[in-house]
């Protein structure tokens, strides 16, 4: 965001944060929330690469095609097994998934001060 209209938007009142800290989640969940949407990323990149439409890799992974949809979109009715497995059935190996997931870092927040529960600024991280 621009500087000056961050600070604009802070001098009228608007309070400019994450999502993790609108939806208050720790930082575990933004962390797993990250890895689902980084594999099902891959999972849609793969596919592409690999020419196929979402019903060819339903029939290859014995699924359906709307299931595939959301796995691609990280929807979370997915679980992490048929994300993961959805994974190593096209091809992906243990340690390209393992790389996919340490690589998943939520974003960091604005380099800004925040306010802290007593109220007092604070640097972000």
């Amino acid at each position: 965001m621009d500087e000056r209209f961050r600070k604009e938007l802070e001098a009228d009142g608007w309070r400019i944060g994450t999502v993790q800290e609108f939806l208050g989640l720790t930082d575990a969940e933004a962390a797993y929330i990250h890895i689902r949407h980084e594999l099902g990323r891959e999972f849609r990149a793969r596919r592409g690469q690999g020419g196929m439409t979402q019903a060819e890799l339903a029939e290859l992974i014995g699924s359906s095609q709307s299931r595939v949809a959301k796995m691609e979109k990280g929807d979370p009715s997915v679980s992490l097994d048929l994300l993961i497995q959805g994974l190593l059935n096209i091809g992906a190996t243990v340690q390209e998934i393992g790389a996919i997931i340490a690589a998943a870092e939520p974003p960091k927040p604005l380099n800004r001060a925040s306010e802290t529960a007593d109220g007092s600024a604070a640097a972000a991280d």
